[in-house]
């Protein structure tokens, strides 16, 4: 069944709030799609019941909340929608299109909150001791310890550490300079071993380098992991499928390593080392300390357990 046409009027007011997002708040263009679809169908729904965008009140909202759960929509998407309604709802308030915001008191259906998978200390070491040993030949077994190391020192999402910059590992640099999502740059620490790591690996980098122009007479690359792919350096694909065979040397069950378990495993040590959540939610570069939260609940997971196993009242008998 095709789509109902929306009025000229909901196009408008959709259109105008995402550009708004877009140059206000740097929206990612993912983002912005996911609001957009959101919203036309909200405006849908209330147009095939003879309201509008500027008409429609807080029961027709609940109502399309009420349609969505029906038709069997997850709690994540559900809660997303409300979202969605909220904002568009409260930017047309502050632009004068509404004297009030329908959506202002609704309660949403809320989000289920997933623990992120991690990895203990020995299995972190075990992938690091593993990574020494992979690669065709010296210099491959220093890229991928350098890479092992980063990630896992640093908590940089996966393609923040591909797309690293050479000049950014210049001179010992004791912080790294990262690129992170909506062009926010943040600074990361790097640890000894890390600094150890990354100084072996690019002397060798560019000892081959200096080679491969002596005999081809390439230009030298601007990247720290250079690669013949169409942005010059490793793919997120080729290091995930590199991680993978680290764990298998590791004897680490592959199925519960990936980059992003890595990148869990820094903040959930870091937490359960003492950190602030405030400075872990910075070295993650998080917009928003709630996305950082979720570790709180690793780690109570992780207290539960350890009561549990060791409270001499927790014991049967």
């Amino acid at each position: 069944m095709a789509e109902a046409i929306l009025s000229p009027e909901a196009e408008r007011w959709i259109s105008t709030f995402l550009d708004a997002q877009a140059a206000e708040l740097d929206a990612a263009r993912n983002t912005l799609l996911a609001y957009g679809r959101d919203l036309k169908d909200f405006a849908r729904w209330i147009e095939r019941r003879g309201k509008t965008l500027e008409s429609a009140g807080r029961e027709d909202v609940e109502g399309y909340i009420v349609f969505c759960d029906a038709q069997g929509l997850s709690q994540s998407t559900r809660a997303r929608r409300l979202s969605a309604i909220r904002q568009i709802y409260r930017f047309a308030f502050e632009e004068g299109w509404r004297s009030d915001h329908p959506a202002l008191q609704i309660k949403g259906p809320g989000r289920a909150k997933s623990l992120p998978k991690t990895l203990s200390l020995e299995e972190v070491d075990a992938l690091l001791a593993a990574s020494r040993t992979i690669g065709r030949g010296e210099f491959e077994r220093l890229r991928n310890t350098c890479l092992m190391e980063l990630l896992y020192a640093t908590g940089m999402r996966v393609s923040e550490l591909v797309a690293l910059p050479v000049s950014a590992a210049r001179g010992d640099p004791r912080m790294l300079l990262v690129l992170g999502k909506g062009g926010k740059e943040r600074m990361v620490p790097l640890s000894g071993g890390a600094r150890k790591a990354l100084a072996a690996y690019l002397a060798a980098r560019d000892e081959a380098e200096e080679a491969a122009q002596a005999e081809r007479k390439i230009p030298p690359s601007r990247q720290l992991f250079p690669s013949p792919s169409k942005d010059g350096h490793m793919t997120r694909h080729r290091f995930y499928g590199l991680i993978k065979e680290i764990a298998l040397t590791a004897n680490v069950d592959p199925a519960k390593v990936t980059p992003h378990t890595l990148r869990h495993a820094f903040a959930t040590h870091l937490l359960q080392g003492g950190a602030d959540l405030r400075a872990i939610q910075m070295l993650l570069g998080h917009a928003d300390i709630s996305t950082t939260e979720i570790y709180t609940h690793v780690l109570d997971e992780r207290l539960r357990e350890l009561v549990l196993q060791h409270h001499p009242l927790s014991k049967d008998g």
